[in-house]
């Protein structure tokens, strides 16, 4: 069995500045981690392995840097890890990075894929039931808890809302793991230190471009366009108003109402 864990490298801190120009966010100097939701991926990819003896390989696109997010999940136990960073790739929207990701997972080869829900620098929960379209695979969003007895199915509680649903899924296939479905485990000092012998392959536009359209990725390749971004605005403090009658104080609520067309 192989699995196939998608992951990506986030900013370690809710406190994201973004460019005025570019919309974008601004990430020199602001430490990286995986991102929550992948880090259950990863876990449950390894538990797995653990059990049934799958083959587990990480695949992330971004940057260079990218590598040290790669290196921590070969740490805790995966076996070998892609990073797909190139040029060409940059400004690449969900859709535009699912084809990328798509691309690649058809040449790693995969019986399971795994992703995250949504990343926390993006929160858009889009690339990977985009990966799936591509890779016209069933899918199962939102996993909360994964049954597997080592034959070609698997058992999936959903979240949904107020409510769960529980469904039987046959591989291939993809899930979006959230972050309760497995606690990550901690890396090891042997793992570290052989996750630092191991080789990151790394896969640009060359390794790719045969089954890939350059018109289909990076800013040429996006549909979706920013148009704006901003910061979160703290609220500024309510207006208390005191010594009025009852009639006076529900008098002066309506009127505010009325005002912010609430009314």
């Amino acid at each position: 069995m192989k699995i196939c864990v998608c992951i990506k490298q986030v900013p370690d801190t809710a406190e994201v500045k973004l460019d005025p120009k570019t919309n974008t966010l601004i990430r020199d100097g602001v430490p990286s981690i995986i991102n929550h939701d992948d880090r259950s991926a990863i876990e449950t990819a390894i538990q797995i392995k653990e059990k049934y003896g799958a083959h587990v390989s990480v695949v992330c696109m971004g940057p260079p840097q990218a590598d040290i997010a790669l290196r921590e999940a070969l740490a805790m136990g995966a076996d070998e890890a892609y990073l797909l960073s190139a040029r060409e790739f940059g400004g690449s929207d969900t859709y535009a990075t699912a084809t990328i990701v798509a691309t690649a997972l058809r040449k790693i080869g995969y019986d399971l894929v795994i992703t995250g829900r949504q990343a926390i620098d993006g929160d858009t929960a889009q690339v990977g039931p985009q990966i799936a379209e591509q890779l016209h695979l069933p899918q199962v969003t939102y996993a909360e808890e994964l049954e597997y007895d080592g034959g070609d199915t698997l058992v999936v509680r959903r979240q949904f809302e107020d409510q769960s649903h529980m469904i039987k899924i046959k591989m291939p296939c993809l899930i979006t793991a959230l972050t309760e479905l497995n606690p990550p485990r901690y890396m090891s000092v042997a793992g570290i230190t052989d996750a630092y012998k191991q080789e990151v392959k790394v896969w640009g536009f060359d390794a790719l471009k045969d089954d890939l359209n350059p018109e289909w990725i990076g800013l040429k390749g996006s549909p979706t366009n920013v148009f704006q971004s901003f910061g979160k605005q703290l609220r500024q403090a309510g207006k208390v108003m005191t010594g009025l009658s009852d009639e006076a104080a529900v008098d002066a609520i309506m009127a505010k109402m009325i005002e912010r067309h609430i009314i």
